[in-house]
């Protein structure tokens, strides 16, 4: 049964720097989907997505995969023969909890799900056609994500194709307070205080840094990525599809 997040609706303890340990899994699915504008949404097109692109005898990558949504909306959706899907979270009890899940599993007609708990930046990307980092970028160190992203690139079959939705920030200024005030609204609506809102902000601000939308696309062209596409858009929070070159 889901959980409802409190999390941040307290002043005794300071929040400190937002970890996924097992309070956030317990309540992550409502976490998110009260924090990220049309996040089911964008899982199940992702899973729609996955399912043009996957190609026979090859890997799907489901990268910072948290409690596994991206990876199990593609093992539903995909129909390409003798494929398999890698999920992988640096968080213990993000995995541990996923590996529960699959195993109460029963959907023998889908593809077949193996778990890592490592971080993303030491998995090997070999024989993939598709990878999905689903709002996973912006947690990685920014000096290390031209380096992660090359090695997806190199990683893809031609044809193979990278699934990124990220937060993004905005160059102009009214436009960035506008898109935050806008969000702040949406998670207003969700049932969050003002309490809840800047402590959550707070705990984010040194673990959560995004880019602008054009520093996404240039890092993606100048790692092995083009063209590169955006689907979709929630206030402050994107989703891109990028194809290999010389695909």
């Amino acid at each position: 049964m889901m959980s409802k997040d409190r999390l941040y609706d307290r002043l005794e303890n300071e929040p400190g720097d937002f970890v996924f340990d097992e309070r956030v899994v317990r309540v992550f699915p409502d976490m998110i989907n009260r924090s990220v504008p049309g996040y089911a949404l964008v899982v199940r097109m992702l899973g729609l997505l996955a399912r043009r692109y996957a190609q026979d005898d090859s890997v799907l990558y489901d990268l910072g995969c948290s409690l596994g949504a991206v990876a199990l909306a593609m093992s539903q959706a995909v129909r390409a023969r003798r494929v398999r899907i890698v999920a992988v979270d640096n968080a213990p009890a993000m995995i541990a909890r996923l590996d529960a899940l699959l195993a109460e599993r029963v959907a023998p007609d889908d593809v077949p799900i193996r778990t890592r708990c490592d971080d993303v930046l030491n998995c090997a990307i070999e024989n993939a056609s598709v990878v999905a980092l689903n709002f996973t970028l912006q947690f990685v160190d920014p000096g290390f994500r031209h380096l992660l992203l090359q090695r997806i690139a190199e990683g893809l079959r031609p044809g193979g194709v990278l699934l990124l939705s990220e937060k993004v920030c905005f160059a102009a200024a009214a436009e960035q307070r506008l898109q935050a005030e806008w969000h702040h609204d949406f998670k207003r609506a969700q049932g969050y205080s003002e309490l809840e809102i800047a402590r959550k902000r707070d705990a984010l601000e040194n673990v959560m840094q995004p880019d602008s939308l054009p520093q996404q696309r240039q890092r993606l062209m100048d790692t092995g990525f083009g063209p590169v596409f955006q689907w979709y858009q929630g206030f402050n929070f994107v989703s891109l599809i990028a194809f290999r070159q010389g695909r």
